[in-house]
């Protein structure tokens, strides 16, 4: 999907028939022709991502993972359903070409999109940029972010893409139950936040599309410019609460991932990544909105979010089904989250 992602061949527990996906592309893809080769993208830990490439040009296939998936997980019906929507806005999403829910062409449903050239930053402090060209990819993403929110969901044909209304208490009876369906360890942080969040729900309301994973990874960048070129990775999205989306995106300022780092302690003046609070400001004014209440609420639903994906991945890993090798190192991750989103309750009650 971009420069600097490792391309491997096609894991042994993702092969497929790729003659009949040739087959497929030709009969339902305009200008398709091979030779069609195949690679696999290293990263992902849900929805295995291909390379594929002709002489004239290259394609991005999305699928799921084999094995027993987790009730409605995976649902790549939903990516190409939402990005194919969004080509009519001004949210930059990648071009699609087809959506195969026929599961006897390569073993699992499927679609195809452009590969959009350009640069993910995969690290939130960004190292290798000078201070200025932070602070401008900080404000792209802010602005694609607001420009998504506003979406006129009836408008672009996305009137039944999710229920509208009670989105955080949808959302909390969804996820407590797809962690308990792949639940390994008895978190007692975990089982405070269940307790915790219904009975604390926020009173404003509201609807609109929601990514679900909205962050710097999940976009490719301009190659030269500090513009959003696509938003990838939809699998999540929804209609929902706008705040949950701005709050997920806030949490490299509450915690440090293990792998790809954080922005807690960062010298936000000297590398130009805006503080939270600028962050959240630049939001509401491109928004319309008068300030923020309760946020400690946001993050600690994002926090229970996240051990909810997570204990996913690794149950999988467990399984065999991960769609990554790292998958079984996420039990530590998904203790480390549940125990800084009870933090998160705990600071908002002193």
């Amino acid at each position: 999907m971009s420069d600097g992602e490792e391309i491997i061949a096609v894991r042994e527990a993702h092969q497929f028939n790729e003659g009949a996906l040739f087959d497929y592309l030709t009969e339902n893809v305009d200008g398709f022709s091979g030779p069609l080769t195949i690679q696999q993208f290293q990263g992902g830990q849900s929805n295995p991502t291909f390379l594929l490439k002709t002489p004239e040009r290259d394609y991005v296939m999305r699928k799921k993972p084999p094995g027993v998936l987790l009730p409605s997980a995976h649902a790549v019906d939903r990516e190409y359903k939402v990005i194919s929507a969004l080509q009519k806005t001004d949210v930059p999403v990648p071009k699609t070409y087809c959506l195969c829910e026929d599961e006897d062409i390569i073993g699992t449903a499927f679609y195809i999109m452009e590969k959009v050239e350009g640069r993910v930053i995969r690290v939130p402090s960004a190292p290798d940029m000078e201070k200025e060209e932070r602070a401008a990819v900080y404000d792209a993403m802010n602005d694609a972010m607001a420009k998504m929110h506003s979406v006129d969901v009836d408008a672009v044909g996305l009137a039944d893409f999710g229920k509208k209304g009670s989105y955080f208490e949808r959302q909390i009876s969804r996820w407590t139950k797809q962690y308990r369906a792949a639940q390994t360890d008895d978190l007692e942080t975990m089982e405070n936040l269940i307790n915790w969040l219904p009975q604390n729900l926020p009173a404003s309301d509201e609807t609109s599309i929601v990514h679900g994973d909205y962050r710097l990874e999940n976009m490719i960048l301009h190659p030269t410019k500090p513009e959003v070129l696509a938003i990838l990775d939809w699998e999540l999205s929804t209609l929902g609460h706008p705040l949950a989306d701005l709050a997920y995106n806030c949490m490299p300022y509450h915690f440090v991932h293990p792998k790809s780092g954080g922005l807690i302690n960062v010298d936000y003046a000297a590398t130009g990544i805006p503080t939270e609070q600028e962050y959240i400001d630049a939001y509401c004014k491109r928004t319309g909105r008068d300030g923020i209440d309760n946020w400690e609420f946001y993050i600690a639903f994002s926090f229970f979010r996240l051990v909810g994906i997570v204990q996913g991945v690794y149950k999988r890993g467990l399984d065999g089904n991960s769609s990554s090798k790292v998958g079984q190192e996420y039990a530590v991750f998904a203790n480390m989250l549940a125990t800084l989103g009870w933090q998160e309750v705990e600071k908002g009650q002193k």
